[in-house]
C-alpha cells in the first residue's frame, strides 16, 4: 500500500487544523494561544539546535511567533499549518545566526576532504580508535559533535540537522528551507563529508 507523506492540507485529514486556521485568519486570540502552545515546543526543539545561547532561542521563539501572526492572513494552506510554522522557525533562527557572524562564514569547500592531483585523498587518516584510555564521556562526545556541526556553514548544517538529527524526510526538508530536492541532496552529502572530515581530526590518526 502506498502511504500519502504530502504536506498540503486536505478537506478530511486536516478539517481541526483547517478550522484552527480560520479561527486565526478572524483574530481569534484563543486560537493565536492554541497554536503557541501546540507548536511552539516543536519551534524550540528545532531553534535550540541552530543557536546555542538560550537567551536567543527565546527571543527568536518570539521573533517566528510574531512573523507568522503578521503572515497568517496570506497562510493560503498549501502546506500542513505545523510545516509552516516550522519553515518560519528555522528561517528566524537563520537570520539571528547570520546577524551574529563576526567574520565572513567558513566556505564548504575548506571543510571537505582534499584529494591529491592522482585522485588518492590526501592526508589519509586510519579508522577511528578509541580506546578506553582515549575514550570520552558520552557527554564530551556529544558536545564534540555539536562543535563540529556549529563549524558547518548555515545552509548546511540546517540540512544536516533536519535530516540527521530530526530525521526529517528529503521532501520535508526542501519544503522547510524551500530548496529543490537535488539540492538538499547534494548540500548533504556535503555537509556529512565536512562533518567527517572534522571529526577525523580529532579521533582519527594520520597514516603513516
Amino acid at each position: 500500500m502506498v502511504v500519502d507523506h504530502s504536506t498540503t492540507l486536505s478537506a478530511e485529514d486536516n478539517s481541526p487544523e483547517r478550522e484552527l486556521v480560520s479561527r486565526l485568519q478572524r483574530g481569534d486570540e484563543t486560537a493565536f494561544e492554541e497554536l503557541v502552545r501546540h507548536n511552539g515546543p516543536a519551534m524550540l526543539a528545532v531553534i535550540s539546535r541552530l543557536l546555542k545561547q538560550e537567551h536567543d532561542r527565546q527571543e527568536v521563539l518570539q521573533e517566528a511567533f510574531l512573523s507568522a501572526f503578521k503572515a497568517l492572513p496570506r497562510f493560503a494552506g498549501e502546506s500542513r499549518l505545523s510545516t509552516w510554522l516550522h519553515r518560519i522557525a528555522v528561517n528566524a533562527a537563520l537570520m539571528r545566526l547570520r546577524s551574529k557572524k563576526s567574520r565572513p562564514e567558513t566556505l564548504i569547500e575548506d571543510l571537505l576532504p582534499k584529494f591529491q592531483s592522482d585522485g588518492h585523498r590526501a592526508n589519509v587518516r586510519d579508522a577511528w580508535k578509541i580506546t578506553h584510555d582515549t575514550a570520552v564521556s558520552d557527554a564530551e562526545t556529544r558536545e564534540l559533535v555539536r562543535s563540529c556541526i556549529d563549524q558547518l556553514p548555515d545552509q548546511y548544517r540546517a540540512i544536516l540537522i533536519l535530516r540527521d538529527i530530526e530525521e526529517r524526510s528529503t521532501e520535508e526538508t526542501a519544503e522547510l528551507l524551500d530548496l529543490s530536492l537535488a539540492n538538499v541532496k547534494t548540500r548533504l552529502h556535503r555537509a556529512r563529508q565536512a562533518l567527517r572530515e572534522l571529526l577525523d581530526r580529532h579521533f582519527g590518526v594520520a597514516a603513516s
